[in-house]
This record gives structure tokens, sequence and C-alpha cells, in this order.
């Protein structure tokens, strides 16, 4: 979907139009389900969370200021939705035992890290989920984070040496 498509669908969406919505929705679910599962660490949470995002993302969409801002405003209410589960969370670690499919990988390279990103705290999966998954720059995600970008380009080098570690 180009850029000019997707803001004919977000002015229309904004007028309430489901269908216009389920497309804008189409082109976005891989990837917000993509960072609520790796940010999450569990499936069933994931789906939750991205379920209850579409939701609210269809009853606002009339308060989105800028038709060309629909992705990063809909990952905005994913990630805010998905601290409030993090923050709910008890300190845990999940194994990662669901498959992505991903063509010509060797799964357990992609095992291992996956079991090396849980290992990470929540706040440092959050940081690589954004900037890693979601496409996030620093800045953009510091922004989300209300962390400045400094320290949050600190906490990435920091979870991905963790990462790095764990993987040598």
């Amino acid at each position: 979907m180009d850029l000019q498509q997707e803001e004919l669908l977000v002015k229309q969406a904004c007028h309430k139009d489901a269908n216009a919505f389920a497309q804008l929705y189409s082109s976005v679910y891989k990837d917000l389900y993509r960072f609520a599962l790796y940010t999450l660490g569990n499936p069933e949470d994931a789906e939750d969370v991205v379920s209850d995002t579409v939701a609210d993302a269809f009853a606002t969409i009339h308060n989105l200021r800028s038709s060309s801002a629909f992705r990063p405003w809909i990952f905005r209410i994913l990630t805010n939705k998905c601290k409030m589960i993090l923050k709910s969370y008890s300190r845990r670690s999940a194994e990662l035992d669901y498959d992505i499919q991903m063509p010509d990988r060797n799964y357990a390279d992609i095992q291992d890290v996956r079991n090396a990103f849980a290992k990470l705290s929540s706040q440092e999966r959050l940081i690589l989920s954004l900037t890693v998954f979601a496409g996030y720059t620093n800045e953009e995600a510091a922004k989300l984070l209300h962390m400045k970008a400094g320290t949050l380009r600190s906490a990435k080098s920091r979870a991905m040496d963790k990462m790095e570690a764990d993987l040598v």
C-alpha cells in the first residue's frame, strides 16, 4: 500500500468507514502482532493486546491529526498497552515456545536468539521491540517511552551486548 492510498484510507476511516479501517489494519497487523509478541513473550497476551489496540484505534481514529501518521499512531497505542501489561507481570522468565515461520533459517539459532531475548528485562525487550521490530528510530522510541534519546541508546546497547554474550 503506498502512502497516498494509506492517507485516503485514513481519511475515510476517520469518518467511521469500517472497510477503510479494515484495509489499514490488514496492512499493519503482522507488524503489530510481531511487536507485541516479542515485547510480551506470550502469544495469547500478544493477540489480546493487538485486539484491544485495534478496537481503541477504530474508536478514536477521528482524533488522528495527520493522515500520514497512522502507523506511528497505532504503534503508540500498542506500545502503551504493552507497557501496562508488562507492569502487571510479576517477575518471570518466559521461554518463547512458539514458532514464527521464517524460510531458510536455522531454527536452533532462532531459538537461541529468542531465549536470549527472553532473558532481557521487560524495559530492554520493549526498547529492542520498538527499535528493531517496529522500526522506530532511537529518538522516536525514546519519545514514546518518555526517555532521553541518549539513555535509550545506552540501554539498547547494553541489551544488545547481553544478547550477544548469551549467543557466543
